[in-house]
Parts: structure tokens; C-alpha cells; sequence
């Protein structure tokens, strides 16, 4: 798939989000990237490349105090290798993409793992 209609699938993922979650989302960017780097899979403890579809680097909405300020934003990475080799047409992808994106905006809010199952 192409990378352009790749990003506008994202892009609709996030724009389909109810709108009481879009406004709890706070400094926050949503990237597409290839592929994970061989120094996200280390830190993140996976040995397969097409097996990290998506991340979220930052703090936590729930762990924000008075103190955070002046903070980079944090990030959801959706990447877009792994996802196209799971799946096998445009719907697929459209919809692990959307699996993806609300997998990494909870973390954003500040659930863990086993909460998001």
C-alpha cells in the first residue's frame, strides 16, 4: 500500500474517535514509521521486526502532575510494515490500524497491558 493512503487510514482512525476521548488527548502526536529500529525491539524485549505494530513513548495522562510542563509531546508510533504484512486487503488494515491506534491512545490514558486485553 502506498505510504500516503497508509497515513490517511491513520488519520481516519483518529478522526473516528468519539469525541469525549478526543478531548481527554493531551500533547500528543500520532506518527507513522516503516518499521520498528533494532533499538526499539531490544528495549522492548521483541525478537521478531514484523511482530511490533504499534508504541506509545510518554507519560501517562494519569502519572501527569503539577510539574509537567514544557514537556515534548508524547508519541504513538503506528507502524506501517508489520501491519501490512498481516494483513491481506485495505479493510484488514484499516481495521488493525484502528486496533492499534486505541491499543497505544490507552496507554496514553494510563492503562497497562492487561487492562487493554
Amino acid at each position: 500500500m502506498e505510504k500516503k493512503r497508509f497515513e490517511k487510514l491513520v488519520a481516519e482512525a483518529i478522526e473516528k474517535l468519539p469525541e469525549k476521548f478526543q478531548k481527554k488527548i493531551q500533547n500528543l502526536n500520532v506518527v507513522v514509521e516503516a518499521m520498528p529500529s533494532d533499538e526499539i525491539l531490544k528495549q522492548q524485549g521483541i525478537g521478531q521486526r514484523n511482530s511490533l505494530l504499534g508504541l506509545y513513548h510518554g507519560i501517562p495522562l494519569k502519572n501527569r502532575g503539577v510539574s509537567y510542563t514544557n514537556v515534548l509531546p508524547d508519541k504513538i508510533i503506528i507502524y506501517r510494515g508489520p501491519i501490512e504484512r498481516l494483513c491481506r486487503n485495505e479493510n484488514e488494515i484499516r481495521e488493525k490500524v484502528k486496533e492499534v491506534f486505541m491499543h497505544e491512545l490507552g496507554h496514553h490514558f494510563g492503562m497497562n497491558e492487561q487492562e487493554l486485553l
